[in-house]
């Protein structure tokens, strides 16, 4: 690699972290001014809210969480309704009730009829526990409706009716004096992570208003920390919200609050830690969105990542006897497939980069894996292998850049006799332009080390989007590393230095392997006195090695092993370019052969060659007028 191919390579580096780096800046800032702006809105929007609303006016009380609130807090119960079935649902005693598949194990309470606990069956978190995606008790899901008064599904006891649930049903009913009720009815679908819900409102008809022509939902929870590190597993984690035939769903999270309000259609939104999700659709669609999400703190008492608020809104028919309102549910990993085939486009909310890195790893990266993961049980075994399918697909544009560094090292000795003839900072012109005329006798292209990185990039950020995000790395353990979806910290320390409270043994193999790579490629390139070419090559040797390891130490491990052995097969395929392909005396016996020879100039250096004589003409007229 020639120290132009260096510089280029660096600079492509430098403006990618510096790009990242005022864009985290940026996207923070807009993050900070958008939060404000959404808080003043947001509460402009609920006083208007609790104008418009019946029940709302009813219950001035009623408000979102505040910021010192607990992460879940039951509605009040005031027995102070007309209906007497309805006082006496409100001091009833709870009983439970549970549905079982093969996937999923769900409890549920009478005290509101909705879900108490949601446990993800073949699945558990990092210490070996059982993994409650809805840990028992800190969820909250209820239906408020006018009828006359407000009723909040929250507040009263609801009847279990034994002989209309079954081993995959649970029924249960509020029942009001004129002989009408509320009925719940849960469906746990037979091996899958699927619930449905079916919401009736049978002989109200007298009861609810015609004017009332929409229902509440309001649904919270508390979810629960699953994963070994907490930056990663927030920094994945996050609130999404689908609007009805859109490209993707939009979100807030990723490890910041936030909240959101809007007034159109939404189909269905998820509360995602960064494997599992708890996705909430109404196949009708709901008309209004109000969203809030918390992190919790690194070392909070009850473990807990985030907490998730969903306020919305779903309209209904009043004007039939038995009111219907459908919802679904999902509580179940974040697998591509698993979730494509619910057709709800579901898939969306597993973080798979844009739509150029997205359509590669859709249709690339992920069916590799899959195919492979059929035939090999062992995950580490299956990154190699796709390591190395990759780099063969990338070989034609690697060699390019491979072969380019090879030349540049045959033309080492004659490079130093350039910069021997040339010493003098203000014959740097000269020695440009015959260094380019080398470059042109031997065959070589100036852009031949930094395209083929180019074309590489996107394939190196698909991976990046990639591993963070693959169920199927978690907890799947290989050499040191027990779990290839998080950090393997050898060394743990319980104060934070440099933002670092641990060293992955892989990130810092990569690293490692990085240094030589570039300590390999650069030995036989000279810098000279050149200023620019020794930092070039303090920032290849150095900065980017340290760089890569600060950003991996706290990422995946099968990310850092897959970036470790990329290089590794990198350091192999330019060794065998060099050994066996590129021979050193064919080009050198090129370079003698041109010696006498004027080589064919594009006119492109045509222009460059007429602008550096300028350069000089003006250099030498400056020179005339100091004298």
């Amino acid at each position: 690699m020639d120290k132009k191919s260096i510089i280029g390579f660096v600079l492509i580096a430098l403006i990618m972290f510096g790009f990242f780096g005022y864009q985290s800046r940026q996207v923070a800032r807009q993050q900070q001014e958008q939060a404000r702006l959404d808080s003043i809105a947001a509460a402009e929007a609920y006083e208007q809210y609790k104008l418009d609303s019946i029940w709302r006016a009813e219950h001035p009380e009623a408000a979102l969480p505040q910021e010192n609130a607990p992460l879940v807090e039951a509605p009040s119960a005031q027995a102070v309704y007309s209906d007497s079935l309805l006082n006496a649902a409100v001091t009833a005693e709870a009983s439970f009730v549970t549905l079982e598949n093969e996937k999923l194990k769900i409890t549920f309470t009478t005290k509101g009829g909705q879900p108490w606990s949601v446990q993800v069956k073949d699945f558990y978190n990092y210490d070996k526990t059982d993994l409650y995606i809805i840990p028992e008790g800190k969820s909250q899901l209820g239906y408020v409706i006018y009828a006359p008064t407000a009723v909040d599904t929250r507040k009263f006891n609801f009847q279990y009716v034994a002989e209309a649930s079954s081993d995959s049903t649970v029924v249960m009913r509020l029942p009001f004096q004129g002989g009408g009720y509320i009925e719940q009815r849960y469906t746990l679908l037979k091996d899958s992570y699927s619930l449905n819900e079916l919401v009736s409102f049978v002989g109200m008809q007298d009861l609810i208003p015609r004017n009332v022509n929409s229902i509440d939902v309001d649904f919270e929870a508390q979810i629960p920390r699953m994963e070994k590190g907490y930056k990663n597993e927030s920094q994945y984690s996050r609130l999404n919200y689908y609007f009805p035939d859109d490209n993707k769903p939009a979100n807030i999270g990723n490890g910041r609050d936030g909240s959101k309000r809007f007034d159109n259609k939404i189909e269905w939104f998820a509360f995602q830690q960064q494997f599992f999700s708890a996705i909430m659709r109404a196949p009708g669609n709901f008309s209004y969105g109000e969203f809030a999400l918390k992190f919790a703190g690194k070392d909070n008492p009850e473990h807990a990542l985030m907490q998730c608020n969903a306020l919305m809104r779903a309209d209904i028919q009043t004007a039939s006897a038995n009111i219907q309102v459908p919802f679904e549910f999902y509580f179940g990993p974040n697998n591509y497939k698993g979730l494509k085939a619910y057709g709800h486009a579901y898939e969306k909310v597993i973080p798979l980069g844009g739509k150029i890195i997205g359509v590669f790893t859709k249709y690339v990266i992920i069916p590799l894996f899959d195919w492979l993961s059929k035939f090999i049980s062992n995950y580490g075994i299956i990154i190699l292998l796709m390591t190395i399918f990759i780099k063969i697909v990338v070989l034609p544009f690697a060699y390019k850049s491979y072969s380019s560094s090879a030349k540049m090292q045959a033309l080492k000795p004659f490079i130093d006799k350039i910069n021997a003839k040339y010493p003098k900072q203000e014959d740097a012109m000269k020695k440009q332009q015959e260094t380019m005329e080398l470059y042109r006798k031997a065959g070589v292209n100036m852009m031949g080390g930094c395209l083929p990185m180019l074309l590489q990039m996107p394939i190196l950020w698909a991976m990046f989007r990639f591993f963070p995000a693959s169920i199927q790395l978690r907890q799947e353990p290989f050499l040191w590393a027990e779990d290839l979806s998080a950090y393997d910290d050898v060394i743990h320390w319980g104060t934070s230095i440099l933002g670092m409270d641990h060293i992955s043994l892989f990130a810092l193999l990569m690293a490692v392997s990085m240094f030589f790579y570039s300590r390999v490629t650069m030995q036989n390139q000279s810098t000279g006195d050149d200023p620019n070419a020794k930092m070039m090559r303090f920032m290849s040797l150095y900065m980017m090695p340290i760089m890569m390891f600060f950003i991996c130490n706290n990422l995946s491990s099968g990310l850092s092993y897959y970036y470790l052995l990329s290089n590794l097969i990198t350091m192999v395929e330019t060794w065998i370019i060099k050994k066996w392909i590129v021979k050193p005396e064919e080009i050198v016996a090129k370079v003698k052969a041109a010696e006498n020879k004027p080589a064919p100039k594009s006119k492109w250096q045509q222009r460059l060659e007429e602008a550096q004589k300028m350069q000089r003409q003006m250099e030498q007229q400056q020179k005339k007028g100091r004298k």
